[in-house]
Parts: structure tokens; sequence; C-alpha cells
């Protein structure tokens, strides 16, 4: 079966709407969930070199900028402001950004699953890119509201992923050393981090028994 490898090389990463005023309207899965995850994928694009289009609504929202947490992780990194669409695509200004990345595999996350996340998703696919929503990392109203919109995109071709198992796809082993320190600080905001770090404690001690039996 050819089932596509994520690489650096072939995704680029969109963030939608993560807005302070929308932090008390989802229910789907805490603020805290929610933002780990943003701070997470925003991590992984730009300590692994990928393509990023964050985007929000209008320059002045009465409804709150960036989220503080992701905004400090992507600091001068360009925002691209739309009108009222929930189709993100519908402003020029998005699509332009989506196609400069030059990659047709697009990695979405955001609010809310049911607006905008869903239909900015159908046009991607109507356009022929191929997408994968980061589960983990998009929030909706309710849990059944967020689960059905995911089973409509999943059902027309949509790849659920999250964004721990996204970073460690694009990192795929500990043993590259050079973006080991990208993914230990995305791993960071991971619930199982103490584990993770265990796990590589062990890998580096085996490692080091192999070198050395080898000698």
């Amino acid at each position: 079966m050819d089932i596509p490898t994520r690489t650096p090389a072939n995704t680029a990463i969109v963030l939608i709407d993560y807005v302070t005023g929308f932090a008390n309207v989802f229910d789907s899965q805490s603020l805290a969930e929610n933002i780990a995850g943003g701070v997470g994928l925003a991590k992984t694009a730009l300590g692994y070199g990928i393509p990023l289009v964050v985007t929000l609504g209008p320059e002045q929202d009465p409804r709150g900028g960036l989220y503080p947490e992701i905004a400090d992780v992507i600091g001068e990194h360009p925002i691209v402001h739309r009108g009222g669409s929930f189709n993100a695509f519908d402003f020029p200004g998005f699509a332009e950004a989506i196609e400069a990345t030059g990659r047709k595999h697009l990695v979405i996350a955001g609010l809310m699953s049911e607006g905008c996340i869903l239909y900015t998703s159908l046009d991607a696919l109507r356009r022929g890119y191929t997408i994968s929503i980061v589960v983990d990392a998009t929030a909706g109203a309710t849990t059944v509201i967020h689960d059905a919109a995911l089973l409509r995109l999943t059902q027309l071709g949509a790849t659920p992923v999250s964004w721990l198992s996204l970073a460690s796809e694009f990192q795929v082993t500990y043993e590259n050393l050079e973006t080991l320190g990208v993914y230990m600080d995305v791993m960071s905001g991971a619930r199982t981090f103490g584990m993770n770090i265990a796990a590589l404690g062990n890998a580096q001690r085996v490692g080091a028994l192999a070198t050395a039996d080898g000698q």
C-alpha cells in the first residue's frame, strides 16, 4: 500500500483563528490542551523549517488577538488577517499565502472545528490539496459538534493526526541529532513528556552498549 510520509519538504502547517476571544466558547477540549497543541505546531513548523501560515480575523478584531503563548513562539512571523468568511480561502491573501508555500499537503488546526476549520478544509480539498486535521489542537463548541465536523472531513479524505505524532513523523528517530533539540522542545508541551524522556534515556543507554560491544 502506498502510504505517503509527511516530511518538512512536502508539508505546510496552517493555524486558523487561535483567538483569545474564543477561549470560552469551545468545550470539546480544555483551553490548556488547545494552547499546547497550537504551541506545539508552531514550534514544529519553525523548528523543522516547514512553511507556516497563521491566519486570524480582522486586525482590529473585537474578539481579541492571537493566543499570547503562540505569539511568543512565532515572534515577527506574518499573520494573514481576513474578513468574516468562514472559508479562509475567500480572502485572496490567505489563498496567496498557501500557494506561496509550494506545498500540496496542508496540516490544519485551530478554531472552530465546525466553522472556519471545516469550511477552509473543504475548500482546500476542492482546490486539490490533501489535508491532515490536528484533532488535539482543534476544538469545537461541544464534543459532538467537533466530532461531526471531523467525521465529515475524514469521509472526504482528510487524515486525522495529533500534534506530537506529527512532530514524531518529522523527527523519525531520536538518532536525528540535528533536530533532536527541536523535537525535545516540542515534546516538552505534552503530558507524556516524562515518559518520553525516560524512553530517550533508555535508547541512549542501549546505543552506548551496542557501540561498546562493537568495539
